[in-house]
């Protein structure tokens, strides 16, 4: 089971900066994402929400493309029609990656200027992704995590 984490950060250049870090860690097979988002409140009012791919639609279209591809040589135009909506159901039938109606919640009680960083891991080296998050300044917004991994957090971001 996947958990989730959602970070405050004072500005979307931290959140993104966090977010950039994280990754590295992916890139090292030590922390793993389903999905990840950062959500920033301007302070004219408005939101930005920069989402990026979960592993779900990362698989999804890994999966049409292979098949568009199969199919594009034995029909060459249904193939490509086939093989988009074949990795649109494999990316629905995996997962959905972070809820739309729980952003919708944090961004209703974000502050204006700050941001906020989304997390889905679906594992990590809690270790590493908590010493890795030390050099940010942030909050905890939400976490389903463990209150031993959770506490270790909250004392890593002040």
């Amino acid at each position: 089971m996947s958990q989730i984490v959602v970070i405050g950060f004072d500005t979307e250049s931290q959140a993104g900066d966090a977010l950039k870090s994280l990754r590295g860690l992916e890139k090292q097979g030590r922390i793993s994402f389903e999905d990840t988002a950062v959500v920033t409140h301007h302070e004219n009012g408005e939101f930005a929400v920069k989402n990026e791919a979960s592993s779900a639609t990362e698989g999804g279209a890994v999966v049409g493309a292979i098949l568009g591809g199969v199919l594009l040589v034995t029909f060459p135009v249904a193939g490509i029609a086939l093989g988009a909506l074949a990795g649109a159901g494999v990316g629905a039938a995996v997962g959905s990656g972070i809820d739309g109606q729980f952003v919708d919640d944090v961004k209703a009680n974000l502050p204006a200027g700050r941001s906020a960083l989304f997390l889905q891991i679906k594992a990590a080296d809690r270790g590493a992704a908590i010493a890795t998050l030390r050099q940010y300044h942030g909050e905890i917004i939400q976490t389903s995590l463990d209150e031993e991994t959770e506490a270790a957090l909250r004392d890593a971001l002040k």
